[in-house]
C-alpha cells in the first residue's frame, strides 16, 4: 500500500508562492503518474495538475495554467507544486494522488493511491 505524504502548505498574501512536495512511503512510485487536487469547503474536488512517469508529460486544469508547475524527481521520491500568483480561489487542501495510469490523467477515479491533504490559504 503506498501512502503518500504532502508538505508545504500555509498561509500566503495574494500574489504570493508556495510550493507543496509529496513523497510516498512504503515503495516506490517510479511508475505511478502522479496529480494534485483541491477541495475547497462546500465545493467537490477538482483536478489541479498531473505528470506522468517520466516527467515528461504535464496537465494542467485551465484555472492554473500559467502560474503552477508540476514536477517529479524520481530519485528523491518526490512530486513537487510550485504554486506562484497565487490568488484567493485557490485557497483549498490540496492532496497529492498516485495513479497506475503511468501516462497521467485528470481524471480522480483513475487515481487509487491518496495522502492526506494540506492547506494552502490565500489572502486578499
Amino acid at each position: 500500500q503506498v501512502q503518500l505524504v504532502e508538505s508545504g502548505g500555509g498561509l500566503v498574501q495574494a500574489g504570493g508562492s508556495l510550493r507543496l512536495s509529496c513523497a510516498p512511503s512504503g515503495r516506490t512510485f517510479g511508475t505511478y503518474a502522479m496529480g494534485w487536487f483541491r477541495q475547497a469547503p462546500g465545493k467537490e474536488r477538482e483536478f489541479v495538475a498531473a505528470i506522468d512517469w517520466s516527467g515528461g508529460t504535464t496537465y494542467y486544469a485551465d484555472s492554473v495554467k500559467g502560474r503552477f508547475t508540476i514536477s517529479r524527481v524520481n530519485g528523491k521520491n518526490t512530486v513537487y507544486l510550485q504554486m506562484n500568483s497565487l490568488k484567493p480561489e485557490d485557497t483549498a487542501g490540496y492532496y497529492c494522488a498516485a495513479s497506475a495510469v503511468a501516462s497521467g490523467t485528470t481524471d480522480p477515479s483513475q487515481y487509487r493511491h491518496w495522502g492526506q491533504g494540506t492547506q494552502v490559504t490565500v489572502s486578499s
